[in-house]
């Protein structure tokens, strides 16, 4: 039997700003971007949380009501999955013959949800999924994802699966996408730029590490863009000295790790805008998954277990009337309606 080949490909984590609540404007550079990693051999290139049309910082920043003079413009410039817009993503996609992974804010109905799309090399979506939990404030603004999720797409690149932010730092989420093996996991990041030197917690060195301890616990390689806040965005929500030292410019920290967790590229300085490249080499996993695969040879489900319910929760469900061939329910319902009349008609008897 001949060998198994792996692929090998180079990937790019974005390092940037977006067009801030500016949807086409973002998506114009979104396709910059694309295009620029194309011509850098470029296979797969992915986006940082709520790339379009950004981050709405402002739920860190002061109170709802004092948000509230964003959150029109913030809905008017959210992606719809099947819009025109999303469909200029697709077509660019198979221009330039890349995968994107890409972070957005989706409008649906009235409601708005953290989400990332996965789009092939010949401009189709793959998946599109939703972030289970907001965290925090932001569920101020995002509606929840479900357990269909959590999913790991097969593709001829590899396996493929994402997560947002601080999905990273939830135990059974991430046993969850190990246990599909996947391969190439697309972890996507805001910016490390709210309450630096205050919050640890929401620093770029420990989200870093969790997504270095994702690539080594998982034995997967892990693309984690990373936006920026820039200059422009500073002086929209940052109105006053002490919101400036809340949200600082820059905190772009985008990383690619190997499954050994050893890092991969060269970063970045934090308010530089551009690409974290790298080549990797998925018959590099074997090696890592030969010392601990979390959910194979590992593992103890004698022990522990986790249980995914990957059904689809839906706010409304029809139930309609089993239909009957041949018309005959519409023509026993037309020769019943006389009948119900003159029953109508009759006076009550005990």
């Amino acid at each position: 039997m001949p060998a198994t080949v792996h692929p090998k490909l180079r990937v790019a984590a974005v390092q940037a700003a977006p067009v801030f609540l500016d949807l086409d404007g973002t998506i114009d550079k979104t396709i910059d971007l694309m295009a620029q990693a194309a011509g850098q051999g470029v296979k797969l290139i992915a986006f940082p949380e709520t790339w379009v049309p950004g981050y709405p910082w402002w739920i860190w920043l002061d109170s709802p009501a004092w948000g509230m003079q964003f959150v029109q413009r913030y809905h008017d410039n959210a992606l719809v999955v099947g819009s025109a817009e999303f469909d200029r993503i697709r077509e660019a996609a198979r221009k330039h013959n890349i995968w994107v992974s890409l972070g957005y804010s989706e409008k649906a109905a009235g409601s708005l949800y953290i989400a990332q799309a996965l789009i092939d090399d010949q401009g189709q979506a793959v998946q599109t999924r939703r972030k289970l939990k907001p965290t925090h404030v932001e569920r101020t603004v995002f509606g929840e994802g479900d357990g269909c999720d959590l999913a790991v797409v097969e593709t001829p690149i590899g396996n493929i699966g994402s997560l947002s932010c601080w999905e990273h730092l939830q135990p059974l989420s991430k046993y969850a996408m190990y246990a599909q093996n996947e391969q190439i996991h697309c972890g996507a990041w805001p910016s490390f730029s709210l309450y630096r030197g205050a919050a640890y917690a929401l620093g770029p060195e420990l989200n870093n590490a969790a997504s270095q301890v994702y690539a080594a616990e998982g034995q997967c390689f892990v693309v984690a863009p990373c936006a920026t806040v820039s200059q422009a965005m500073s002086e929209l929500m940052c109105t006053d000295a002490g919101k400036q030292q809340m949200l600082r410019v820059g905190g772009g920290f985008a990383r690619i790790y190997a499954p050994d967790g050893s890092p991969l590229g060269t970063p970045l300085a934090e308010d530089q805008e551009g690409l974290v490249i790298a080549d990797i080499d998925l018959g590099m996993i074997a090696l890592s998954k030969a010392a601990a695969d979390p959910s194979g040879h590992y593992s103890r489900p004698d022990v522990t277990q986790l249980l995914l319910n990957k059904t689809r929760r839906e706010p409304v469900v029809l139930q309609r009337a089993p239909e009957v061939e041949g018309g005959a329910f519409e023509a026993i319902v037309a020769a019943s309606e006389p009948a119900a009349a003159a029953a109508r008609q009759q006076p009550l008897v005990a």
